[in-house]
């Protein structure tokens, strides 16, 4: 079982910088492959980015290609790094682990799931 905790949300101007943190419990956190998705209101949950266990392999949604950044450490933390940031960001921002070793864009893929953290991004 793997709980999972977003932070590091808020409002920001457009052009501003924010980094999300995903805590995560577990004593096997490194063999999770993680991502973010994010979902504004009214649309669906989409895809932003994934990393694998090692943290050698990123992938990116289109959207966000060349301004999000994702990372983790050995402590059980995951980091999305969005500089750039545009209105069309404004999302609720979700981490989610998933046990097979394989980088996905896909929700159903993913077995856990944090609560989502709120980013308002102003213009």
């Amino acid at each position: 079982q793997v709980q999972l905790v977003e932070s590091g949300g808020g409002l920001v101007q457009a052009g501003d910088s924010l980094r999300l943190s995903c805590a995560a419990s577990g004593r096997t956190f490194s063999s999770y492959y993680m991502g973010w998705f994010r979902q504004a209101p009214g649309k669906e949950r989409e895809f932003v980015a994934a990393i694998s266990g090692s943290g050698l392999i990123t992938h990116y949604g289109d959207a966000v290609k060349g301004r999000f950044t994702i990372s983790r450490d050995n402590a059980n933390t995951v980091y999305l790094q969005m500089n750039s940031l545009e209105p069309d960001d404004t999302a609720v921002y979700y981490c989610a682990a998933k046990r097979s070793s394989t980088i996905s864009a896909v929700l159903i893929d993913y077995d856990y799931w944090g609560k989502g953290t709120q980013v308002t991004v102003s213009s």
